[in-house]
């Protein structure tokens, strides 16, 4: 029976009860986060960092984990910087400098999750993922779990849902997409069934197919393609907020934003609040954001406390999967009554969570198949509306009715 209720776990640290059998001594339990923390994706780690830390002082406030006896928690971060190369060298920094390790999470970006995870399977360290390509969890690890739909499945699930949109709202089904991505390992996993069978199946063309190297320096070149092939939306994926604005200045300054060309992002630096800041409303009025998670309907308690802590306005993909991800770590080690991270693995592997922990996930339901994947993930869809990001996918949890920009 999962440790954490429906109303402790979104309700406050306070009422955050972890039960089991107690042990009379008490120790520490360690957990790390591997984010980055430096260079153009900092902003992204620097918001799982701040859920990662609310996490850990809600788990401490509530008495530690009560099998151990009230053990405390702990976070160790390291910062993943903005390389590959960086992102594993943080790895074997952390496996060397914490051998008492139980676990941990990270680090955003695939490309850097991808070699992170080469140092924490050697080391058999439990780590949690959010980073959505498929070849983190095709390699037959054991010790790796990914809580993210996986790129392929958001790819073949969120274009038949936004094309359904655009045809309820406008009577009209797009048929003319223009797609424009970085080369990071997530937007190339991402693209990978859709040039492959999705955009045939859907009856779209595809009339631009850029990539680029972020971080972005131009985005004349690319936006102007898209102004002259007059796609009936746009497909952005790109994976730092630099690059977003940029971008979506762009689209403003060919008269394409605000809605004139409705354009789909994917990831939750889509939603970042600096974008609305530094664009303007109107600027980002009606983008749609394919994401992994979010607030939603049910979490307004817990997006009331992480506002007043942190003085965001509102809880996003990264804070959340990290506070996520920090409580999936405390109910594991609860349930071994032990901090050994192989013995913490296991209850991972066990989990058939859908309540607790599980309900901050989309789908309520936390399960890891035998490649580390979570079983019946669902991608949440929000939207810019009215200066504001606003959940609207899946009906569960949406807050807001989605809108189709008109042309």
């Amino acid at each position: 029976m999962p440790t954490l209720n429906r109303r402790s776990v979104l309700a406050g640290g306070a009422a955050l009860p972890l039960i089991g059998q107690t042990h009379a001594e008490q120790t520490e339990v360690t957990f790390a986060m591997i984010a980055p923390l430096s260079g153009p994706w900092a902003r992204e780690g620097e918001l799982q960092r701040m859920g990662a830390e609310m996490a850990i002082d809600d788990i401490n406030a509530a008495g530690g984990i009560k099998s151990m006896g009230g053990a405390k928690v702990r976070l160790v971060q390291y910062d993943a910087g903005d390389s590959p190369e960086k992102a594993k060298n943080a790895a074997q920094r952390m496996i060397a400098q914490e051998p008492g390790l139980s676990g941990g999470f990270g680090a955003w970006l695939s490309s850097f999750t991808l070699a992170v995870t080469e140092v924490t399977e050697r080391a058999e360290l439990p780590w949690f993922t959010q980073s959505y390509s498929d070849l983190i969890t095709s390699r037959g690890f054991r010790f790796i779990f990914q809580s993210s739909p996986t790129a392929v499945d958001q790819a073949e699930k969120a274009l038949p849902t936004i094309l359904d949109l655009a045809e309820r709202t406008t009577g009209k089904r797009p048929r003319k997409v223009a797609m424009i991505s970085d080369n990071t390992a997530s937007a190339v996993s991402f693209l990978k069934p859709i040039r492959g069978h999705v955009l045939a199946d859907l009856g779209l063309t595809a009339v631009v197919d850029e990539i680029f190297t972020p971080p972005l320096s131009d985005a004349t070149t690319l936006i102007q393609k898209v102004r002259s092939t007059r796609p009936d939306f746009l497909l952005a994926l790109s994976t730092n907020v630099p690059d977003d604005k940029m971008i979506l200045d762009k689209l403003a300054e060919f008269g394409l934003g605000g809605g004139k060309l409705p354009a789909i992002g994917n990831g939750g630096h889509w939603a970042m609040p600096e974008l609305v800041a530094n664009a303007g409303d109107q600027v980002v009025q009606g983008m749609m954001i394919i994401t992994a998670a979010g607030a939603g309907k049910g979490m307004e308690a817990l997006e009331a406390r992480y506002i007043a802590r942190t003085g965001e306005p509102w809880l996003l993909q990264e804070p959340i999967m990290a506070y996520g991800h920090i409580m999936l770590l405390a109910e594991a080690v609860d349930r071994a009554k032990t901090p050994d991270r192989r013995k913490v693995a296991e209850q991972v592997r066990a989990f058939d969570l859908r309540d607790g922990p599980a309900l901050l996930f989309p789908g309520h339901h936390v399960k890891y198949d035998r490649a580390g994947r979570r079983v019946d993930a669902k991608l949440m869809i929000v939207q810019w509306q009215n200066g504001r990001i606003v959940t609207t996918d899946p009906p569960e949890m949406a807050v807001a009715t989605a809108i189709w920009p008109k042309r």
